[in-house]
């Protein structure tokens, strides 16, 4: 059950800041539902993988190369979901960050994870 709330936060989070950010694009509820999950997706299987193949330049630019990845990731969920995209990399990366920023706020305040 708490994995559907928090597709369904994250969902209405992409929906929110695609109206906020005008290089970002949804076309409705249920295509920011798709990116919610496909977002979870590449998150858990592809992510770990480009972390371990950048890892020296991660290391070399404290971490901040994980902000690369995360604005890939969302562009290649741009790819998959027919009624997502974003405009370019820099949008992308925006996005991720106030998503990210977002998605722990709306957390922790409605009490995170319990067990």
């Amino acid at each position: 059950m708490n994995l559907i709330i928090r597709i369904i936060v994250t969902a209405a989070l992409v929906l929110l800041l695609a109206h906020i950010l005008p290089g970002v694009a949804v076309a409705n509820f249920m295509s920011a539902v798709l990116v919610a999950i496909v977002l979870g997706l590449l998150n858990i299987f592809i992510k770990p993988i480009l972390v371990i193949l950048t890892l020296p330049i991660t290391i070399l630019t404290l971490g901040l190369f994980l902000l690369v990845i995360n604005a890939l990731i969302i562009q290649f969920s741009g790819y998959i979901v027919g009624g997502f995209s974003v405009s370019s990399f820099w949008y992308a990366m925006l996005f991720s960050i106030v998503l990210s920023v977002a998605q722990s706020i709306v957390y922790n305040l409605t009490g995170g994870e319990k067990g």
